[in-house]
């Protein structure tokens, strides 16, 4: 992380503004400026950490927000320590501690010996700009915290960055849910990382989840989550266009001519819109482009030269192919809608597991038209494994939809994302 003082601005400052907020030392608006009540919450911070109160995040300074915003720290065992009193200290529940510390016998602490501390508050934070830098030390977070979430990757981005996945449950009927496949969407990555959030602490403490046994999910179902499938384009919307980004002067041409990508680009960071690079009706939606003014790379719509032509959408596909999904969620924004068809190869089910997801969420029941209809990822699913997928938009307005939406946005689909392993039983 960078050296941060008075008059620094930048995602990074909001997510320490957020992190401060929530450690009770009021920053002020968490707006990503480092304005004067920052650098005070900055001065409270590391007093309680034995630090120089200069309000200046330098290097010291760094090294102790990392381990906050990871979510835990190390904890040396000292004389006189049990597990009670740690979890006491550090103002968490018992069954935390020992979920994060996996084989651990209370009875047989070492002196020396290290363990796990998760800390009292939430690993991911839903309050701010979600980038891919953010989305990975949250899964790094996460699965410190709760062992029991299987951590892979599924391939890479065009510019090397991971598709992270996590895995949920161990049961038999899998089901598949991503996120952020443009790059205007992200808000829909901090959706599905709050849910695995909210869901593995619910599981580690015995909880139910809006009524829903999680124990019983977990041992009948599996769910995979993909929460960024286009790390590249959310960062060149959330963090710029850099000068040493491989593709600078072709970005500005594919953009024509703006530095401004924060309003428009659905793309990968090669313009191809991975939502149209779908083997399924791929060849309609790349004879629609002239309609749509589409004529290359660019912001949205391009399909690209040939289905699976991009490493992010290929990779999906492929983690597809190496699993038995039963049904399919793949999240976007906005509208409020959920798509489900797909030519005439919907399965009847799917309307009527269409319909309660309605019914939960508020949502209405669409289907696509135009170049909408052809080469998304739900398209493909359906095109190739008869079962049902859905398109969820979520949030209204324009994109990107601000994430003052988010609490409303995840208040409508959770209970979504916990039934829809129930309905996949049946199929």
């Amino acid at each position: 992380m960078r050296t941060l003082k008075q008059g620094a601005s930048g995602n990074d400052v909001m997510e320490i503004q957020s992190l401060l907020e929530k450690m009770g030392y009021h920053p002020g608006p968490i707006d990503g400026f480092f304005g004067l009540r920052t650098k005070e919450a900055v001065k409270q911070l590391q007093r309680s950490k034995g630090l120089p109160a200069d309000g200046i995040i330098g290097l010291n300074t760094n090294e102790v927000l990392l381990r906050l915003l990871l979510g835990y720290e190390n904890y040396t065992i000292k004389s006189g320590d049990t597990l009670s009193k740690i979890a006491h200290k550090y103002y968490i529940n018992l069954p935390l501690l020992l979920t994060a510390n996996p084989g651990i016998d209370p009875l047989k602490l070492q002196i020396g010996q290290v363990i796990k501390v998760p800390y009292a508050f939430d690993v991911v934070d839903t309050n701010i700009n979600y980038t891919y830098e953010i989305m990975k030390r949250d899964v790094q977070g996460l699965k410190n915290r709760y062992p029991f979430i299987e951590v892979g990757i599924a391939g890479k981005s065009v510019l090397g960055k991971n598709l992270y996945t996590l895995k949920l449950g161990n049961g038999p009927v899998e089901v598949f849910y991503n996120a952020a496949h443009h790059a205007l969407e992200w808000i829909t990555s901090p959706l599905l990382l709050k849910f695995t959030e909210n869901f593995a602490k619910a599981y580690a403490e015995g909880r139910k989840m809006r009524g829903y046994d999680l124990k019983d999910i977990w041992t009948q179902n599996t769910i995979y989550i993909m929460p960024m499938v286009n790390p590249d384009g959310v960062d060149l919307v959330l963090q710029g266009l850099q000068r040493d980004n491989p593709f600078y002067d072709r970005l500005i041409a594919w953009n024509n001519g703006r530095m401004n990508f924060g309003d428009v680009w659905h793309a990968n960071i090669r313009g191809v819109d991975l939502n149209h690079n779908y083997d399924a009706s791929w060849e309609l939606s790349k004879q629609a482009e002239p309609a749509y003014d589409v004529h290359g790379p660019g912001p949205t719509r391009f399909s690209g030269p040939h289905p699976e032509s991009e490493p992010e959408s290929k990779a999906v596909a492929d983690f597809t192919r190496k699993h038995n999904f039963r049904l399919v969620l793949a999240y976007h924004s906005q509208g409020e809608e959920i798509y489900w068809t797909y030519q005439n190869k919907t399965p009847p089910e799917a309307r009527r597991i269409g319909e309660l997801f309605s019914r939960l969420s508020g949502y209405s029941l669409g289907e696509t038209t135009g170049i909408t209809s052809y080469a998304g990822y739900k398209d493909w699913f359906i095109d190739k494994f008869q079962k049902p997928g859905f398109t969820i938009e979520v949030g209204v307005g324009k994109n990107p939809v601000p994430i003052s939406q988010f609490p409303k946005i995840y208040q409508d689909n959770e209970e979504i994302l916990l039934v829809a392993p129930l309905k996949a039983r049946s199929l």
